[in-house]
């Protein structure tokens, strides 16, 4: 893959040091040498369609990073292949620091299991910004009224139970197959070019039910369009709007859960002054950014900025529950411990 040619300005011996000491104690400062100023717009390529969570995750991060950098940064959907497509298009693209993904880490994790992307979570830096979650809504003249309905049906007629999702990969693709685990029955993915139009289908009654992200719900079960069941998480959840949403394990207690980490992911090999400044951006405006904050507040979300080897320890437990519930679930191309993902304890 092309990348840039520019070599970093070499550093005395003692900076060299001075930064190594930084760093071990986490300082985000990054000398003014290592300052990238980009030259031309830079593209965030959303693998999802619009106005799904990555979407508004994306925009609403372009306007802090625009002004940070001084540069347009430019939003590019580009959907298809439940986020492959979008996501192999910034693999292919020169590393030159000027094409970046965005997403959830548990989707970015997963392509090379099911055989939809050659690549692995450490083949990227991840720069996170808010944690999501799925919500099991049906809707409002659906023939399933309560979790345990779809739970019945799921083993007496797998076909009944028609679940709009993203895709395999997907987080509401990974929800579904997380109903799947903890029911022991089966269902009918209907699969939709983001989570944006998968909850538009469950709303037009195309199918019964959607997994999909409460962000992507978010205005239809405040607009009483989809009624929700049970959420996702761990622990029974507020939502202002909402009301109460159960946790998913009060009904279904075998059920895994996890967070869904959203943010921009940029990969490995892009010039390091790039990383730099991106690294001092992240902490000095991301995390304090009063936008992200109220679009976080607004969707019912989290606000919880990271980067680095920090984010990579959180994403990863995810990836591996999700990854083996694909393969547990018969979808996977390739076993996850072949390709580093080994089985959660």
């Amino acid at each position: 893959m092309q990348q840039s040619q520019e070599q970093p300005r070499r550093r005395p011996m003692s900076k060299i040091v001075m930064l190594a000491a930084a760093a071990a104690i986490g300082l985000s400062a990054v000398p003014a040498d290592a300052q990238w100023k980009p030259t031309k717009p830079i593209r965030i390529i959303v693998p999802w369609g619009a106005g799904g969570s990555t979407d508004q995750l994306a925009r609403t991060l372009a306007v802090d990073l625009e002004e940070a950098l001084g540069q347009k940064v430019v939003i590019v959907n580009q959907p298809g292949g439940a986020g492959a497509v979008g996501t192999k298009a910034v693999l292919d693209a020169p590393h030159d620091g000027y094409t970046w993904s965005a997403g959830a880490t548990k989707d970015l994790g997963t392509y090379v299991v099911t055989g939809a992307v050659n690549t692995k979570l450490s083949d990227w830096n991840l720069y996170l910004a808010n944690v999501n979650f799925t919500v099991l809504s049906v809707h409002p003249n659906s023939k399933f009224k309560t979790v345990d309905d779809i739970a019945k049906a799921m083993k007496s007629n797998p076909a009944s139970v028609t679940i709009a999702t993203g895709g395999i990969n997907s987080a509401g693709g990974a929800s579904a197959e997380a109903l799947k685990a903890a029911v022991g029955g089966d269902y009918k993915m209907v699969t939709y070019d983001g989570g944006n139009p998968a909850v538009q289908a469950a709303v037009a009654h195309e199918t019964e039910v959607t997994t999909q992200l409460i962000a992507e719900q978010y205005e239809m079960l405040r607009a009483k369009k989809l009624k929700p069941l049970a959420a996702f998480t761990s622990e029974k959840v507020t939502i202002d709007g909402i009301g109460e949403l159960p946790s998913i394990k009060a009904s279904l207690p075998k059920a895994q859960v996890g967070p869904v980490h959203f943010g921009l992911f940029v990969p490995k090999d892009v010039p390091a002054e790039v990383l730099q400044t991106l690294d001092k951006i992240w902490d000095e405006k991301i995390a304090k950014s009063k936008r992200l904050q109220d679009y976080s507040t607004s969707k019912g979300l989290t606000t919880l900025v990271m980067r680095g080897q920090k984010a990579y320890d959180a994403a990863f437990p995810v990836v591996q529950m999700n990854a083996w519930q694909i393969h547990d679930g018969g979808k996977s191309a390739t076993a996850p411990d072949k390709v580093g993902i080994p089985r959660p304890n």
